[in-house]
This record gives structure tokens, sequence and C-alpha cells, in this order.
């Protein structure tokens, strides 16, 4: 248990502009809390003590959504004046043994309750969205209506806060409202995506009700996965003006992406928002398997809108950085460390063709579905070798827990000696990327994705002109 600690209060009720967070860790993985403000800038960095236990006072408090940082986990935290917050969580599973104590933990228990429901949903959608597009629609809308229900009779019992109430209702609706925006992609498909058109006319009917510029919401999941995919929509009917209508959908379109760039400039006034969105567009183009001169052109559109300085000097790194990952490069020469903390160079290990995946031990899913597929695709290549990398920078008894605790092989479980270098210089920006080599350690693919539809397609392909493979339509 959290040790019992006294937090004063203003004796005459006045408001207060402070506020309190503290708690105990369970299994830490180091000893530093980051605390980052309603911004998403760092505004305290502090240790736990002997006991894993900390308690930090927040002054001149604006009250919104806080984040907290340990060991590469984040968690939402929101503060208001009088707050008195402490929580307990153990890192082998962050967010399920999370519960928060104290004044003001009722409304951050219900925001955990509602990200782990958004969590479930999420993982559910590619069945759902096998509905018929009627079907789908008042499905989520029913699901949406009753999860507001919820929270209202939560409200019977409990005196909450006008920002609360907001950001709980923002939570539900815009996590469903997602879900419509990524309906049509995964119903129709790349072939058919011309017949979003076809829609019901109430379809996007929650589009009369979005805040463009939430700016309390600008590090809100929902709200941010929700604007993501609404700009990808918005941004296919431009496409279909410039590609035949029933031509297949190709997201990596320049034109496409461009079109979405100037959607997030001229409808999005929040420059945190903007920015970001911005920032992680241009990421998910220029990190694809593109031609320089195509890289280059969208990040010097990129370049004439966003506003952020730190955000344009980490783009022309990226597209500096994936100059040497081009097809034909030989794959920069990393030091790696194995599960027997021996320490190797990355291409020394490399004798045929090999898939290079990432992990962190921080996304359980992720690293649990990796391995599955990655299990999957040895049976059907036996040629291909396979070279798992933990991307973390904790203490290696995390990640070999990990690879104990779910058997996984260890003989081919690596990690990168300096993870911070290794991650730009191979421009990890997320963890389905895999680099696929040949056995000469030349790059054949610079950024697969081994959950994507087509991956199995794409790797036959490249082997069909190693010759390690004969095309079935020969045989």
């Amino acid at each position: 248990m959290i040790a019992s600690i006294t937090l004063g209060c203003n004796s005459n009720g006045e408001n207060s502009d402070f506020a309190y967070i503290g708690g105990e860790i369970i299994n830490p993985k180091n000893k530093s809390i980051i605390l980052y403000n309603t911004e998403g800038k760092v505004a305290d960095t502090f240790q736990l003590d002997a006991n894993n236990r900390f308690i930090h006072k927040i002054t001149k408090l604006q009250p919104g959504l806080y984040s907290i940082r340990h060991g590469g986990e984040y968690q939402m935290v929101l503060l208001e004046p009088n707050d008195s917050i402490m929580f307990r969580l153990n890192t082998y599973d962050f967010d399920e043994s999370l519960v928060f104590t104290g004044n003001g933990a009722k409304k951050n228990n219900y925001l955990i309750k509602t990200y782990l429901s958004n969590e479930k949903e999420a993982k559910k959608l590619v069945k759902y969205s096998k509905m018929e597009p009627e079907a789908f629609n008042t499905f989520v809308e029913e699901r949406r209506l009753r999860r507001l229900g919820e929270f209202h009779e939560f409200l019977t019992h409990n005196e909450e806060s006008e920002f609360f109430k907001s950001i709980i209702e923002a939570n539900i609706n815009y996590n469903s409202y997602a879900d419509k925006e990524i309906y049509p992609f995964a119903y129709f498909g790349n072939n058919k995506l011309i017949h979003i058109k076809d829609l019901p006319d109430d379809f996007f009917n929650h589009r009369k009700s979005i805040d463009y510029n939430a700016s309390h919401l600008s590090h809100f999941y929902s709200y941010n996965r929700f604007l993501s995919f609404h700009i990808d929509n918005l941004a296919t009917h431009n496409y279909y003006k410039h590609n035949a209508h029933h031509s297949k959908f190709d997201r990596h379109d320049i034109g496409y992406n461009k079109s979405k760039l100037d959607l997030i400039d001229s409808i999005i006034h929040d420059e945190t928002i903007k920015n970001k969105l911005l920032k992680y567009t241009a990421i998910d183009y220029i990190s694809y398997n593109h031609t320089e001169a195509e890289a280059n052109s969208l990040l010097d559109y990129y370049l004439t809108k966003s506003t952020n300085e730190e955000d344009e000097a980490y783009m022309k790194d990226l597209v500096s950085n994936l100059k040497s990952l081009r097809q034909g490069n030989p794959l920069p020469n990393l030091s790696i460390v194995n599960y027997n903390d021996s320490e190797h160079f990355l291409n020394s290990i490399i004798s045929k063709p090999t898939i290079i995946y990432f992990w962190s031990s921080n996304s359980k899913m992720q690293y649990r579905n990796s391995h599955f597929m990655v299990n999957k695709l040895k049976s059907k290549f036996p040629q291909m070798d396979f070279v798992s990398i933990n991307v973390n920078d904790n203490d290696d008894k995390f990640w070999k827990k990990i690879i104990n605790n779910y058997d996984f092989p260890n003989t081919n479980e690596f990690k990168f000696k300096n993870s911070r270098k290794a991650r730009k210089t191979l421009a990890v920006n997320y963890l389905n990327k895999s680099i696929i080599v040949d056995e000469n350690g030349i790059i054949l693919h610079p950024n697969a994705n081994i959950f994507s539809s087509d991956f199995e397609e794409i790797l036959e392909e490249l082997l069909i002109k190693k010759h390690l493979i004969v095309k079935q339509d020969a045989l």
C-alpha cells in the first residue's frame, strides 16, 4: 500500500492554484519520473525514494491533462486545483495495474476506464468494419450513446467539474468518430475506395460537431487519432479528382499527401495541433520507400507550412538519415548486444537474406504480435533469417524478462548498444517498421511492415529478384 500522506488544503475553502501528485511504482525501470504540462513540455523531473515512492507539489497549476513518464511509458493525469492524487502501478502491466486514490482519484480512474475501453474497441474494429455501412453506423452510434449514458449515470453520484465532463465526453465521442473515419478504408479497401462517396447521407453527421482547435485535447490520443484519419478521409476526394475513378487507391501518392498537408494547414489554426499533424503526416510519407527526389519534394512542401523549428530540424535530419537507407545501400553498421551480453556489429550477424524487426518492452500487444507474425513468416519463408531488436534503453532485465516469460527464442534477440543513436540512424519512427536485407547486408527494402496486407507479396517479389524462389505461375 502507498504510505499515508496528509496533504493540506485551504482552511477557508478558497480555491488554491496548486495540486499534489505522488505514488508508488512497483518494479521500476529506473529512478526518475518526468512530469509533462498541459502543453506537452517537461515541467519537472523527480526521483523515486528508497521505497520507490514520490510526492510532488505543482504550483501555479493550470487545470488540464498532464502526463507522467517512467521508463518510456506515458500516462495521462487530469489535474485541477486542490487535487491530491496518488497512484500505484506495476511496470509489468502498466495501464491495467494503474489505480488512483486521493482527492481527484475518481475522475482519473474513470478516465483510465474509458481509455482501456477504447483500446478494446480498437482491437475489434477489423471485425466490426465488415458490417454493411448502415449497420456499422447504427452500431457505433448506439455504442457512443450507451457510453455517454453510463457516464451521466456516474455524474449523478459524483460531483465533478465541467472541464472533467468535457474531457470524458470528448474521449467517448472522438473515439467513435475516429472509427467512422477509419471504416471506409477497412470496408472498401484500396481497390474500391472510390465508393466512399456512396456511403449513407448521415454517415458523417459527426463532422458537424468537430472542434478542430480543441487546445485542451492537443495531447489526447482519441482526439489526435480522429483528426489523423479524418484528414486521410477528406483527402481521398482530392485523390480521385486527379486519378481515374476506379484506380487502386495509393496512400503513398505524393499528391494525396500534399493535399493532406494543405487540409491540415487550412482547417486547423491551433499551432500545437497543426504542427503535430503536419509532422506525423510528413514522417509517414517520407519514411516509406520513396525516391530521394520525392522525399525532398514533400519535405520542402512541409517546411512551407510548419511553424515549429524543432520539428523542422527533426524532419531535415530524417531525410538526411534516410539517404543512407536507400535500396542498394549497405546496412549501417551499428553496435548491438545479444541475450548473453556479447557485443556485435549488426552487419556481422547477417549471413542470409534477413528481416530485421523492432519491438519495445512498453508495448505488450506489439511485441507479442510481432513475434507471432514472425513465427508464421518463418514457416512460409525458410530461406529467410529474422533478427529481433529491442529498442529500449532501460535495464536489460526488463528486456530479458519478456523474452523468458514468452519463451521467445533468444538466439536472434538483440538490443541496441546506443538506442537513441541507432533509432535515429535506422529511422525507426514506429515499431512496425522492418528492414529487409540480402545475405551481404545490402538493403532490399528499408521500410517494410510485417503486418501489412501486401507484405508477403513484397517479400516474394524481392526473393524472386534474388532468384531465391521461383514465381508460382512459372511452375
